[in-house]
C-alpha cells in the first residue's frame, strides 16, 4: 500500500506533496479516539429484535431516497 501512495504522490505537483505531507504528519500527533470494540460486546444483543426491525425499516424508508432538489 505504501508503495502505491507513493506512485500518486509523485505524480501530483510540489504544492500538493507538501500538502499531503503535512496532513500525514498531523495523522501522526492524533490521539486515537473511540471505544475498543472488545468494551462494546458486553452491549451486544441487549435492543429488542422489534426495535431493531422498527430501525431497520426507517432506514430502508427514509435514508435509502433521494432528493435532487435537496441542495
Amino acid at each position: 500500500m505504501i508503495q502505491t501512495i507513493v506512485q500518486q504522490l509523485e505524480g501530483l505537483p510540489q504544492p500538493l506533496q507538501q500538502q499531503v505531507l503535512e496532513f500525514v504528519r498531523s495523522l501522526a500527533h492524533s490521539p486515537i479516539q473511540g471505544t475498543p470494540g472488545a468494551q462494546l460486546l458486553q452491549f451486544a444483543g441487549t435492543i429488542p429484535s422489534d426495535d431493531l426491525r422498527l430501525m431497520r425499516e426507517a432506514i430502508e424508508q427514509d435514508c435509502e431516497q433521494v432528493d435532487l432538489n435537496e441542495w
